[in-house]
C-alpha cells in the first residue's frame, strides 16, 4: 500500500505594513528567529532564505496584488500573504540631483532636493554609495529608499550642525511648540541624520545603512555635558504620524538611534540597531509620549536600554507630556545592552497598554525593567504592562520594578532614596499592574526579581506566571538595580517590597542561593504556607521544581 503525499495548507501571515516596493510580513513559529529556515517567494520568484519570523522584503511590484510565500526547507507548511502594494507617483534617483555617494563630498543637498521635489506617493532612490550627509528631512507622503550598500555617513560638525531650538516657542494660540528636547525636558538639540517633524505617511526603508559615525573623540566625549546643543539622535519624529522605518541598519549613533515624541502609529520593523557596549546613551528604540508604535523583527547590540518607553519629567508642560501607549514590541532580539525593554525613568505623562512578546533576551544587564522615582508627579501612572513569551539568556536580573532610580543630578537625594514612607504629594509617582507570563530564564547572574515599590504608594498587582529561572554556576555578583543602598548580589531569588497584590504561579528557581523570596525585608515561607501581604498572594514558588509544574 502506496502512502499518500501529504499536503500541508499554507497558513496566512500577518502585514503589518507595506509601501509601494516593500513590506513586512510576521509569520511563526517562533520568537524572534524560525526553527526551519525557509525560502522567500515573491510572485514566484526565489529572493534567498530566511530564518526570521519578521520578515522584510523588498522589490514589489508598486500599485499590484503582490504574492509573498515563506516555503520551510523541509517541507513543512508555508506562509503566504497577498500584498496589496499603494502605486508609486514617482521615482526620483538622488544621484540626478548631484549626489556622489564617494563617500568625500557632502550629498546633504542633493538629497535634500530629491525629497523636497518629490510629490505624494513618489519614492526617493538612493543607490549603492557613500552618502556624507549632516541633517535630512523628511516629507509628507514620500518614501526614501536605502538601497543595498547605500550608507548615509554622518558628518562631525558640532559648530556648523543645525540645532532644533528648545520648546519655549509658541503658538499664535499660546500653546507650546515642541522642537529640542532632551531626556525628557525641553532642551536645544542637534538636529538627527534623518529628522521628521509633523509629517505624516512616510517612510525610510531599505537594506541600506545609516551611520552616526560616533566615536569616543567625537559625540562620546564627556557625553553629559551639552556643548551648544544636545547630542543628535540617528533618527528623530516629532509629532508624526503613519511613519515607518523598516529593514535598515542603524549604526554608532550620538546617542539615542531611533526617538519618536509625541507621535502615533508609528513603526521600525526588521531594523538592526549595532552600537558598541560602552557607547554611552545610545539606546535603541525610546518612543516618548507616543500613541501607538511597534516595534517588530528588531535586533539591539546598543551601549543602553534598546528599548525605552518614555513620558517625560515632570518640569515639562503638561501638553507636552501625555502619556505613552498603545505600545506593542514583538519577535525581537536584544542582547548586550543594559536594559533589554524597559519603561522610564522619564514617565511623567504616565505609560499604558504595553505588550511585549515573543522575544529574546540575552547578556543584558536587566531583562524586563520598570523605572521611576519621587518627583515625576502624580500623572506618572505607570501599568497595564505585560511581558510574555520571552526567553533569557545571561541576564543580570530578569524583573526589576524600581521606585528609586537614582538618576539626575538629585537622585542620591534623600526625599528621592528614603524607604520610610513620605507623605504623598503631587511629586508621588504610581504605578499599577504589571505581569509577567510565559518566561524562560537560563544562566542567570545576580538575582531573579528585584522589586522595590514605593510604600506610600504601593505596586498595585504584580504578578508572575508560568516563569522559570535558572541560575549560572558561578556568576560573579552585580547589583540589580541602580538604587540608593543597593549592594552587588549573585544567585539571588525574588526581592520585593512596596506591591500590594503579589501573584506567584508555576514559578520555578533553580540554583539559587540563601531565601527563594523575600518580602518587605523579611523572608517568606515557599508553598504550602501563604505569604501574607495587604492584599492575598497566590503562591507557588519552589526552589527545584521543573517549569510548569
Amino acid at each position: 500500500m502506496e502512502t499518500a503525499d501529504v499536503v500541508w495548507m499554507p497558513r496566512k501571515a500577518a502585514v503589518p505594513w507595506a509601501c509601494a516596493r516593500a513590506a513586512v510580513l510576521e509569520a511563526g513559529p517562533g520568537a524572534f528567529s524560525s526553527p526551519v529556515p525557509r525560502r522567500v517567494m515573491v510572485n514566484g520568484e526565489n529572493r534567498g532564505l530566511t530564518d526570521r519570523v519578521a520578515v522584510y522584503v523588498e522589490g514589489l511590484e508598486p500599485g499590484a496584488r503582490n504574492a509573498v510565500r515563506l516555503e520551510p526547507v523541509d517541507g513543512s507548511a508555508p506562509w503566504e500573504a497577498v500584498v496589496e502594494t499603494p502605486p508609486e507617483s514617482v521615482r526620483l534617483d538622488v544621484r540626478d540631483f548631484g549626489a556622489a555617494g564617494d563617500g568625500r563630498r557632502d550629498d546633504t543637498g542633493s538629497i535634500q532636493a530629491a525629497v523636497s521635489c518629490c510629490p505624494d506617493r513618489g519614492t526617493v532612490e538612493v543607490p549603492a554609495g557613500r552618502y556624507r550627509v549632516s541633517s535630512l528631512w523628511l516629507k509628507d507622503g514620500v518614501s526614501l529608499h536605502l538601497a543595498e550598500g547605500a550608507v548615509l555617513e554622518a558628518v562631525y560638525d558640532r559648530e556648523g550642525r543645525a540645532f532644533l531650538p528648545d520648546t519655549r516657542r509658541r503658538t499664535d494660540t499660546g500653546a507650546p511648540y515642541p522642537l529640542g528636547t532632551w531626556e525628557g525636558e525641553g532642551r536645544p538639540m542637534f538636529c538627527a541624520v534623518v529628522n521628521a517633524v509633523g509629517v505624516s505617511d512616510a517612510c525610510v526603508y531599505g537594506p541600506g545603512v545609516v551611520d552616526g559615525r560616533a566615536t569616543p573623540d567625537t559625540w562620546w566625549h564627556d557625553p553629559k555635558t551639552i556643548r551648544v546643543a544636545a547630542r543628535p539622535r540617528l533618527v528623530f519624529l516629532e509629532g508624526c504620524e503613519g511613519v515607518t522605518v523598516a529593514g535598515c541598519t542603524l549604526r554608532n549613533s550620538p546617542s539615542w538611534n531611533v526617538h519618536p515624541v509625541l507621535s502615533r502609529d508609528v513603526r521600525f520593523l526588521c531594523l538592526t540597531l549595532e552600537g558598541p557596549a560602552d557607547s554611552p546613551n545610545t539606546d535603541g528604540v525610546n518612543p516618548e509620549s507616543c500613541t501607538g508604535v511597534l516595534v517588530s523583527g528588531c535586533e539591539f547590540s546598543v551601549g543602553d536600554d534598546c528599548v525605552a518607553i518614555k513620558s517625560g519629567k515632570f518640569s515639562r508642560e503638561r501638553a507636552l507630556r501625555p502619556p505613552c501607549t498603545g505600545v506593542r514590541v514583538r519577535h525581537s532580539s536584544m542582547h548586550d545592552g543594559h536594559g533589554a525593554v524597559v519603561v522610564g525613568s522619564e514617565t511623567a505623562g504616565g505609560v499604558s497598554d504595553v505588550l511585549v512578546e515573543d522575544c529574546v533576551f540575552a547578556r543584558t544587564d536587566r531583562g524586563l525593567r520598570v523605572k521611576t522615582r519621587c518627583g515625576r508627579g502624580r500623572d506618572s501612572l505607570v501599568g497595564g504592562v505585560v511581558f510574555r513569551r520571552i526567553s533569557m539568556e545571561g541576564v543580570g536580573v530578569p524583573f526589576v520594578v524600581n521606585a528609586f532610580y537614582n538618576c539626575d543630578a538629585d537622585g542620591m537625594e534623600g526625599w528621592v532614596q528614603d524607604r520610610s514612607a513620605l507623605p504623598v504629594d503631587m511629586g508621588t509617582p504610581r504605578m499599577g499592574d504589571f505581569a509577567f507570563e510565559d518566561i524562560s530564564a537560563v544562566g542567570t547572574r545576580w538575582c531573579a526579581a528585584w522589586v522595590a515599590g514605593l510604600p506610600e504608594e504601593p505596586v498595585g498587582r504584580l504578578t508572575f506566571r508560568r516563569v522559570d529561572v535558572a541560575f549560572a554556576e558561578d556568576p560573579d555578583p552585580g547589583v540589580p538595580a541602580m538604587a540608593g543602598g543597593v549592594g552587588p548580589v549573585a544567585r539571588g531569588g525574588f526581592v520585593v517590597s512596596g506591591v500590594r497584590d503579589l501573584v506567584l504561579e508555576d514559578v520555578a528557581l533553580s540554583g539559587v542561593e540563601g531565601v527563594p523570596l523575600t518580602v518587605d525585608g523579611e523572608p517568606r515561607p515557599v508553598p504550602p504556607a501563604p505569604v501574607p501581604l495587604s492584599a492575598p498572594l497566590s503562591a507557588s514558588l519552589s526552589a527545584s521544581a521543573p517549569f510548569g509544574t
